[in-house]
């Protein structure tokens, strides 16, 4: 049995900030859509640009974060991009018009890059390495929790008090992730020395094939995050949105335990496939949702689904890089993935507007189920001939 200590205060205090940093993320994804139509009097096919704005400037700075890490140091990176993202945070409320807030996203987009960035590499240093799927498995349920309780608190504020109150709202969490931030002992590291940055620099190599892969799935979850409140609403139970994402997190959370471990004594692939096949089943479920049963269902599906394969692939992404280039490696990751979320919101918000939510979803599914082909080519069949080699050698 490993005994290696996990929940350590900076572990907790690590996951605390990431979390307020996505409660903050995930209540403006969830409410921004319906600022934008109602508030500032945008067309449906407008919404998806406040999400890839966003992530055009998170892709932008991830492979500098990277670097940064590795040359100005995890701290520094970590309390800049927070009181960063704090600052833009509170500009929300001055929001008057559509290329302001597009503005505003992009300039928080280069904070989310840089923060997310800088806790994904420093919670990977803390977490013993024998642990590290499963640290990594409760790094991300943070995430997921965030991803439950944002969307849900941003529902109940936008339908009972103004937008001002739920911007002041994200401020204050704002705030409280920087409070956590600063309270991080980050292991000791060496720099490495400053130089010119050169275009190899700027991804990790050794992560591409599974953040490639990534960016698929993270293509076929940008229809949920972007759009679930909008599609809730034209089904004619909005309120009913915001427990999605209950359901969602009591199933990611309910097998978080199992997952992780899984992972650590078993492999990926026992992972993975599984919730490949999950995920997509549960955007078909969604797309065919006509009464409220049937769309917290498809939250279940997907809970289980696409809950349990992002961490996996975040593990071996930083689990394929020498310790000097995990930094690198995480922002690869992430690059990707959000490239993946960017690309998706737009071009599935564009799909939605032209046809339907039904036919969207159904989209997502294939892409979804192509992600295991391309998990397979890239990874896995990688993976094989490595283990058989070992194999055949011994």
């Amino acid at each position: 049995m490993n005994n290696e200590r996990l929940w350590t205060k900076d572990f907790l205090s690590v996951n605390l900030s990431g979390f307020f940093v996505f409660l903050v993320f995930y209540t403006l994804m969830a409410t921004l859509p319906i600022f934008v139509i109602d508030n500032l009097g945008q067309a449906d096919s407008k919404v998806g640009l406040v999400v890839t704005t966003f992530l055009i400037a998170s892709v932008a700075i991830r492979p500098f974060a990277g670097i940064w890490l590795d040359t100005i140091g995890r701290r520094k990176i970590l309390i800049i991009s927070l009181v960063f993202f704090t600052l833009t945070t509170f500009l929300y409320p001055l929001i008057n018009n559509f290329a302001l807030l597009l503005l505003l996203r992009f300039a928080q987009g280069i904070a989310f890059g840089l923060g997310t960035t800088a806790t994904g590499t420093i919670v990977a240093e803390i977490i013993p390495v024998s642990r590290r799927g499963e640290g990594m498995s409760y790094y991300s349920s943070s995430m997921i929790l965030a991803m439950v309780f944002g969307p849900y608190l941003g529902i109940n504020l936008m339908n009972h008090f103004t937008f001002h109150i739920l911007f002041f709202v994200c401020g204050f969490f704002a705030v409280i992730s920087l409070l956590f931030g600063l309270n991080i002992a980050i292991p000791k590291q060496t720099l490495k020395p400053k130089t010119r940055i050169q275009p190899s620099q700027l991804i990790e190599r050794s992560a591409l094939p599974i953040s490639i892969t990534s960016a698929i799935i993270s293509f076929g979850y940008s229809g949920i995050i972007s759009f679930i409140t909008l599609y809730a609403k034209n089904l004619g139970f909005v309120d009913v949105a915001s427990f999605f994402f209950i359901v969602y997190a009591i199933f990611i959370l309910g097998s978080r335990p199992f997952t992780g471990k899984l992972f650590d004594r078993k492999g990926a692939n026992i992972i993975v496939y599984p919730g490949i096949i999950l995920f997509a089943i549960g955007l078909v479920v969604l797309s065919f949702s006509t009464v409220p049963t049937i769309f917290l269902i498809s939250a279940a599906l997907i809970g289980l689904g696409y809950g349990s394969i992002v961490p996996s692939f975040q593990t071996l992404a930083i689990n394929t890089a020498a310790p000097a280039k995990k930094g690198m490696a995480t922002a690869t990751f992430f690059m990707f993935f959000d490239v993946g979320m960017g690309i998706g919101s737009y071009v599935l918000g564009v799909v939605s507007a032209k046809t339907s939510f039904h036919i969207m979803y159904v989209i997502t599914a294939i892409a979804v189920l192509l992600t295991s082909v391309i998990y397979y080519l890239l990874h896995d069949r990688k993976q094989r001939k490595t283990i058989n080699l070992k194999k055949a050698a011994a």
